[in-house]
């Protein structure tokens, strides 16, 4: 029986967790859980599962009316409760945004078992990160599908083993295109996913592969391998999660179905891999597996993370923070499909980056380079 916190329960990694563990009654038992803003899918999740605490950002007094006999806790104290409690035995950090990266941290120096959904926490202060569960004896398990894949493809290796970790990429709905009408994309045409049903901010962020350049910083603090030996790879058919390549040139892969429950069990059961039914993956009806390489001229937001990385300090954390604020400023039309890209690497260049080493300095850098953007889009 596994003891389950969940942080960000009602957000769609929340839900997809919540429902496996709903399927596994046996197996799982939800001590705790943290929302934002959803107070009312946090109450009948509550109501369903009976956590012995639960968190949330806003509609507390509400939330209270509707859970009598449910301990209560708010704001950023209350999801670094849920984060710490001694009952947990994983915590699933499925937090969007900077936000993520406290109850990260805490979850951490508590030595917990942390499953991370969030990949603003290792991109906004990734040495912060790994050092503190090093520090604290804790482990930390991706949920991402493609760093879940690198972990079980390096199962009983490590990084001097591998000579390439390759991120695939769906490629998104535009990556063949005519460059020339990209100016012109809509919200609606970006979010429209040709294999995942995903968030806006993902389905904008993989139609640019600025989710793949996120991995790749993502990757590099995982896994501790440079960035240079990180290459992103178009795959239309989603189906090849990760491929190790190793010093002999043998190249190992994960396969699965595009389905995120996958990646979240893997991570709530490790080391085990209990059957709850989920799809398998069907080679023969795929019938073909592709991949292309990746233009720098049309995506060149893998390169754009390298280039932070090189930077080192807060350039990663400035350059997710930049990408939040123009997704946004994309949906809202503010500004073109194209140019969300090439403001980031205008934040990127303006940037000055200092050294990760606390929570505020990752957050001062975020807020700096939010502020940068702003300035960008009144010019």
């Amino acid at each position: 029986m596994k003891r389950v916190a969940i942080l960000g329960s009602t957000g769609s990694v929340g839900v997809s967790a919540l429902n496996l563990i709903a399927a596994a009654p046996d197996c799982f038992e939800v001590v705790g859980l943290a929302a934002g803003h959803n107070y009312q899918r946090l109450s009948e999740q509550i109501s369903r599962f009976r956590p012995r605490l639960a968190s949330v950002c806003a509609g507390v007094e509400e939330c209270v009316a509707l859970n009598a006999g449910v301990e209560l806790a708010s704001g950023a104290d209350g999801l670094c409760r849920v984060a710490t409690m001694p009952e947990a035995d994983v915590v699933l950090i499925a937090v969007a945004g900077a936000g993520s990266l406290a109850p990260t941290l805490c979850a951490l120096r508590a030595g917990k078992t942390v499953a991370l959904a969030s990949k603003e926490a290792l991109v906004m202060a990734g040495e912060l990160v790994m050092a503190t569960a090093a520090r604290h004896g804790a482990t930390l398990l991706p949920v991402d599908s493609e760093h879940s894949g690198v972990f079980q493809a390096m199962h009983g290796r490590t990084a001097a083993d591998v000579r390439r970790i390759i991120l695939p990429a769906s490629g998104g709905p535009f990556f063949r295109a005519d460059p020339a009408t990209l100016d012109s994309v809509t919200p609606e045409q970006a979010l429209n996913h040709p294999t995942w049903s995903m968030g806006k901010k993902i389905s904008i962020d993989s139609a640019t592969l600025m989710n793949k350049a996120l991995e790749l910083i993502e990757a590099h603090w995982l896994f501790g391998v440079d960035p240079s030996r990180i290459d992103v790879l178009i795959h239309p058919q989603s189906a090849v999660h990760a491929l190790v390549e190793l010093n002999d040139g043998s190249v190992i892969a994960q396969l699965s179905a595009a389905d995120m429950r996958l990646p979240i069990l893997h991570a709530l059961c490790w080391p085990e891999r209990p059957d709850l039914g989920l799809p398998r993956l069907d080679l023969a009806a795929i019938g073909r597996l592709d991949f292309l390489p990746v233009d720098p001229g049309r995506f060149p937001a893998p390169d754009l993370a390298r280039r932070a990385l090189v930077l080192g300090g807060t350039a990663p954390a400035a350059l997710a923070a930049a990408d939040e604020v123009l997704v946004a400023a994309f949906l809202d039309r503010r500004i073109p499909f194209t140019a969300i890209v090439p403001l980031a690497e205008k934040v990127l260049a303006a940037h000055q980056p200092r050294p990760v080493d606390s929570l505020e300095a990752a957050l001062a850098a975020d807020r700096e380079a939010r502020e940068t953007v702003g300035k960008l889009l009144v010019d």
